[in-house]
């Protein structure tokens, strides 16, 4: 089996990709998609967030919600503003947002190689979730939502990327938020089997987003396959969807973290405690971290810039992470943050907002004290996947998004 195949995609007809692509299903609430997809018809909004062509309060986890999202791919389908290709292609996909830009491949990636560990992941999942996608995915009998994936450096194959595109794009569409996707169709044959070869010599892949997804993916093949007494591992419920960038090519965003209040400390006192750990500086300006083990603290006021001693940095993978070192010397002894996913007391702040958000969290009063994060690297993300092992929550953000809607994968 094929660490990853190409496959006959459900994509945008021509001139049509600006009317369709939208953000990720999990970035928006429902108010959000709501405001998002006014005035657009054939916005995939209205197939990743079915509840918003429903009445106000449904229940988004309802049946009704998924008939929604079948009836109106059905309807995109049928006005011809959504296409099939007919023969198994993969897409090449580019993403520019500001000066930054990442070229990848969309293909439908091996669930067996997923199960086996060769497709790598770092995070756990949360069951409501799984169920979700797999009830989104059973009710179109089709993966809409790619799973975002990296491969180590592989030349061969960013020289593939280089050459197509450098040819007209099939589609290429700037969204509401500025950032431009744009898809090449790489149609012939000759250039889909080196593609696959250059995949199939990759020691892994390592999944950056979209965990729930994936393991969605692996459930109703699962399902499937128990079901079909003449399975052979060719069919499409075998692959998921996927766009898979080079990994030197991503962009990793700081994912910060503010706190309620100081669990009985005052500031100076917290600061003193913190010493024991961090050298502590007073700064008379914003704190962004430029290196591992710095962090910024935003406290009553006042900038200061933590840098953990040195001594107290271990080997393991997961413990020498940034976000590690804070929860086990500040967050939980000092703070009292035991469980980060659950406690109330800590909400997570992506670095896209800058430190003015971490600011003005903590002067209206709502927080006590933000700190801000050197970004996690994609050495860091796959050093963790080799280990076998799981990062801490809210340790990665990814900017730019994918696109739903560039291209989704029918399970025939």
């Amino acid at each position: 089996m094929h660490l990853v195949t190409p496959f006959k995609a459900l994509r945008p007809a021509t001139g049509r990709a600006a009317e369709i692509i939208a953000p990720p299903y999990d970035v928006l609430s429902s108010a959000e998609a709501l405001e998002r997809a006014a005035g657009k018809p054939w916005s995939f909004l209205h197939i990743s967030k079915p509840e918003i062509d429903l009445p106000a309060g449904t229940d988004v986890y309802s049946p009704a919600v998924y008939a929604k999202a079948a009836e109106n791919l059905e309807k995109m389908l049928d006005a011809g503003v959504i296409t099939r290709d007919d023969t198994p292609c993969y897409y090449v996909y580019r993403i520019i947002m500001g000066s930054h830009v990442q070229t990848g491949i969309v293909a439908s990636a091996s669930v067996v190689e997923y199960d086996n560990g060769r497709i790598k992941r770092h995070e756990f999942t949360r069951p409501d979730k799984e169920d979700d996608r797999v009830r989104q995915i059973e009710a179109l009998n089709a993966q809409t939502g790619p799973v975002f994936l990296a491969y180590p450096d592989a030349p061969a194959l960013d020289a593939v990327l280089a050459a197509t595109v450098a040819g007209v794009p099939d589609a290429d569409a700037q969204a509401d938020d500025g950032i431009r996707h744009t898809l090449w169709v790489v149609r012939d044959a000759a250039s889909v089997d080196q593609i696959t070869r250059h995949f199939d010599a990759l020691p892994a892949l390592y999944i950056a987003d979209g965990h729930h997804r994936s393991a969605a993916a692996s459930r109703v093949a699962a399902a499937r396959r128990s079901a079909n007494p003449h399975h052979t591992g060719d069919e499409s419920y075998n692959y998921f969807l996927s766009v898979i960038f080079p990994a030197h090519a991503l962009r990793i965003m700081d994912y910060n973290r503010v706190v309620a209040d100081l669990n009985g400390l005052t500031p100076e006192s917290l600061v003193e405690r913190i010493g024991a750990a961090y050298r502590v500086t007073p700064s008379a300006t914003p704190v962004k971290p430029a290196t591992h083990g710095e962090v910024g603290m935003y406290l009553a006021g006042q900038w200061y810039r933590l840098e953990v001693k040195r001594e107290l940095v271990p080997a393991d993978p997961v413990e020498r992470l940034d976000v590690s070192l804070l929860t086990t010397h500040v967050l939980t002894p000092l703070l009292g943050i035991a469980d980060l996913r659950r406690d109330k007391r800590i909400d997570f702040v992506g670095g896209i907002r800058g430190l003015p958000e971490l600011e003005k969290r903590v002067n209206s009063g709502e927080m006590a004290v933000a700190f801000a994060m050197f970004a996690t690297t994609m050495d860091d993300l796959m050093s963790v996947a080799d280990a076998g092992q799981i990062m801490p929550p809210k340790s990665t953000w990814f900017e730019p998004k994918l696109a739903d809607g560039m291209a989704s994968h029918v399970l025939d």
